[in-house]
């Protein structure tokens, strides 16, 4: 049985609460990510993506250079221990509609799973996150 810790990534590309909108965005596209975690210090503060800064900035015709990115962040992060299966993290990831899931033990950020990396390392799961990541319904947002 494999276990998230075995297949997370611990390189997480991660923002303060306090950055501006229109920095998050360039470091998205920089590090080639559709999502970033905020932290205040090793804790886990919310997560942004891109469909926030769309959403919530450009349609909504906020200024990117200061709005900060708390103001949009997803606050309620859904989250997975490194102890964890990875059919559980798909089961998680199913039922909220979330390809991206951070990582988190002792109320400390350490990685993120995606649904890609789940799929690559135990290819059977693809099923169940066949309609997640072919389908990319627009689900109502939890976080992720």
């Amino acid at each position: 049985m494999v276990i998230v810790k075995e297949i997370m990534s611990t390189e997480v590309q991660k923002v303060a609460p306090s950055m501006n909108v229109r920095d998050a965005a360039k470091r998205m596209k920089e590090n080639k990510v559709g999502c970033l975690l905020v932290v205040d210090g090793p804790r886990l503060a919310g997560i942004v993506t891109e469909d926030d800064i769309i959403s919530k900035v450009v349609v909504e015709g906020k200024p990117p250079q200061t709005t900060p990115v708390e103001e949009i962040m997803v606050k309620e992060v859904v989250h997975i221990s490194s102890q964890s299966t990875l059919e559980e993290a798909a089961e998680l990831m199913t039922e909220k509609k979330i390809k991206k899931l951070p990582v988190v033990d002792s109320k400390r950020l350490v990685g993120i799973l995606t649904a890609t990396d789940i799929v690559a390392a135990e290819p059977k799961l693809m099923e169940r996150l066949g309609e997640l990541i072919l389908f990319a319904k627009k689900p109502q947002r939890i976080a992720g």
